[in-house]
């Protein structure tokens, strides 16, 4: 079965986009075959791979129902991509009105014949329509936490809409775990946010990301953290965050 993880949190700026780019190269790196779905309309997944999108993305998925297939980019030769653009912005509203809202990229995902071992959805900051479509594919979800205190605020919130999905979308999700993120390990705040997320939320990865300055370069060369600069600390860092994922989730044989 294909592992669909959803990259979900309500708040920005916490390492949604990174951690799904750096988690999707990672696994295809270990021989995996993943496909990145960028469902955020700022497109900064799109654009971090330094793909510039065609004439169909995934808002002519969502809206237009076309074939997943049809938008699908090869960024190398296990990592593929389903590119977003700004008009994805306009489906939050398009979708209102339409039959089974909540499930056009679930709907999406199954009609999909490629063997996928993972697919990886960038979900935009905010628990709307896109974020629930998201979440109603998914079997699980991945919540990067900043390791600041305002970062936390967001997090019970957060818990109570998965909870609701599960309740009432999809039964089969589960919270695959909290990732710390742009932690800084000189100062007592880093340590004291990574104590509490770890003490209210047992789920939480090991591995830790630290703040960077790789992390905001990368993306200005189109390129992953770990192929921009795969000896730098927060390379390493998703690196064992990748095989510690793997670990933590149902056995999955890279196909050949």
């Amino acid at each position: 079965m294909t592992r669909i993880v959803a990259v979900a949190n309500q708040k920005g700026g916490v390492g949604k986009t990174t951690t799904a780019i750096s988690l999707a190269w990672e696994l295809a790196a270990r021989g995996l075959y993943c496909l990145l779905v960028d469902l955020d309309p700022q497109a900064n997944a799109t654009s971090g791979l330094g793909i510039e999108p065609g004439e169909a993305t995934m808002y002519d998925v969502l809206i237009e129902e076309a074939p997943l297939a049809d938008v699908i980019v090869a960024i190398s030769e296990r990592l593929d991509l389903a590119p977003s653009t700004a008009d994805l912005a306009g489906a939050e509203v398009e979708l209102v009105p339409a039959m089974a809202r909540e499930y056009r990229l679930k709907r999406a995902l199954e009609d999909l014949d490629r063997p996928y071992d993972v697919v990886i959805i960038d979900c935009p900051p905010s628990l709307g329509l896109l974020t629930l479509n998201a979440l109603s594919a998914a079997n699980e979800a991945l919540v990067p936490v900043q390791c600041e205190y305002l970062a936390l605020e967001g997090l019970s919130q957060l818990t109570r809409t998965l909870e609701a999905v599960r309740r009432n979308l999809n039964s089969g999700l589960r919270i695959g775990g909290l990732l710390l993120t742009m932690y800084d390990g000189r100062t007592n705040l880093g340590q004291q946010v990574a104590e509490e997320v770890r003490r209210h939320f047992p789920n939480t990865f090991k591995a830790v990301i630290p703040r960077n300055v790789r992390v905001s370069e990368a993306p200005s060369h189109g390129l992953p953290v770990g192929r921009y600069a795969p000896s730098s600390p927060a390379a390493k860092a998703y690196r064992e965050f990748a095989a510690e994922f793997v670990g933590a989730g149902p056995k999955v044989e890279a196909k050949a």
